[in-house]
């Protein structure tokens, strides 16, 4: 992939089919199975995430019907199951045959009479879903991030270019995209409205996360699966997890992608410090540089007790934007009232399921793929204390869930606690984030151009 593709190119007609985002093509009703009218859905990752977005599906005017469910556990998928078929009962079409258990069952629901496949698994697990996915020529709505790692960003991008191929449908859960007082804000300053922009600043700070206790049936992969968040393999740490959100306005704002980072960060109260339950840090600062270098400075943390605040500015020659909260100030002034914005979560799917029934196609999984690239760049200067560059690291960044397409609830996880029952945690300064491959690669190569 050039240097073009993987950080500038950048398709502003992509943040929505509302802003005249849809790539129109020659497929319609025939989408669904057998030229019917009804979208056939299978849910892969039955959370609180993967129930939600299917709950926002349920709310759309689409003629949609769950046919098929997936998680690792049991149990997750009758909770979830129940939940949903007590609002949703006519909506629902998943009989215990149709639930498919175990790392494997993502396959067998994705084989079933489905149109749409939800993706709402752990990020280290959806590259090899959503490959499979478009393999199978399903529509998919992915939520982020589409990866913990470069190589799964990379594989993640190639399934893209498939699904192009095959014009199916990919949404991505970056809410925002969907939200008229962000598309208004970004248009406007696009045009102009604050000038050329020098600078950006994101914020995603917070209290904490959620953590699951071990349970005695679990194994070790169960145990870090159940608790995927807290390890970098499953999640990317939290700067992709959450902090994804607002790096991608701040790149969407600036029409492109990083080209390098440098970063800080660690584990201030993260478990109290105790590394045998977590191996994620509990705060970040990043910056990124992009081509023209404007810099675009980044905070993620959850730290109770700190200044908690979730939100995107802009500060150009004419003027500031304060995206999150629908504002500009300078001669260009400009306001938006919130209480107008949808539920981003809620429209996104509105977009999607509308899209499909006029049989039309917008594919998000571009831009997706490349804000989690963002993330994973800024998460690996944080833990080496490096510069690390968009190229390099994309080329060469490690592979923290090798074999995952073989993984079981009985395999070793890639992060196993050592002897002290502690998981290794990334330490600045000794951290490298590039594989040994890579390394030695690089190594040759200045060899031949020495000699």
């Amino acid at each position: 992939m050039d240097k073009d593709t993987t950080r500038r190119s950048f398709m502003k007609k992509s943040t929505a089919v509302a802003a005249g985002a849809a790539l129109t093509s020659t497929i319609a009703r025939t989408a669904h199975a057998q030229g019917s009218d009804e979208i056939k859905i299978a849910l892969i990752g039955c959370g609180g995430r993967g129930s939600g977005a299917s709950q926002n599906i349920f709310n759309t005017k689409g003629n949609v019907k769950l046919v098929a469910m997936a998680d690792a556990f049991q149990n997750k998928i009758s909770s979830a199951h129940a939940s949903l078929s007590r609002k949703n009962a006519a909506k629902i079409d998943c009989p215990p045959e149709r639930q498919f258990a175990g790392f494997d069952g993502y396959k067998k629901a994705i084989d079933s009479d489905c149109d749409l496949v939800i993706i709402a698994t752990p990020p280290g697990f959806k590259p090899q879903q959503f490959e499979y996915a478009v393999q199978q020529g399903k529509h998919v709505f992915c939520e982020k991030p589409v990866a913990s790692d470069a190589p799964g960003v990379r594989r993640f991008l190639d399934a893209v270019e498939e699904s192009k191929k095959k014009k199916l449908m990919v949404g991505i859960g970056l809410q925002r995209r969907h939200e008229p007082m962000y598309m208004q804000a970004i248009d406007r300053i696009h045009e102009g409205a604050i000038g050329d922009v020098l600078a950006l600043r994101v914020y995603w700070n917070g209290g904490g996360i959620w953590y699951r206790n071990r349970q005695e049936d679990h194994s070790e992969m169960g145990f870090q699966t159940n608790n995927w968040y807290h390890f970098n393999w499953l999640s990317g740490d939290q700067i992709c997890e959450q902090h994804i959100h607002n790096l991608d306005v701040g790149c969407w704002v600036k029409g492109e992608y990083p080209v390098e980072c440098n970063g800080m960060g660690g584990r201030g109260q993260r478990m109290d410090g105790d590394a045998t339950k977590s191996q994620i840090f509990d705060h970040t600062f990043c910056e990124y540089t992009f081509s023209d270098g404007t810099k675009m400075f980044s905070q993620g943390r959850h730290l109770k007790g700190s200044w908690t605040h979730v939100a995107e500015y802009a500060h150009g020659t004419k003027g500031t934007a304060d995206l999150s909260g629908g504002k500009i100030e300078g001669p260009n002034a400009w306001s938006f009232d919130k209480k107008l914005n949808p539920n981003g979560h809620q429209q996104e799917q509105h977009d999607l399921i509308e899209a499909l029934m006029r049989g039309e196609i917008y594919n998000e999984g571009e831009y997706g793929a490349h804000s989690t690239f963002t993330a994973i760049l800024g998460r690996e200067a944080c833990y080496s204390g490096k510069i690390v560059k968009w190229d390099d690291l994309l080329a060469g960044g490690k592979n923290l869930c090798p074999g995952i397409d073989s993984y079981t609830l009985d395999s070793d996880p890639p992060a196993m606690p050592g002897e002290d029952g502690k998981y290794p945690v990334p330490v600045p300064g000794q951290y490298v984030p590039y594989s040994d491959a890579w390394l030695e690669e690089q190594k040759q190569k200045k060899k031949r151009k020495k000699a």
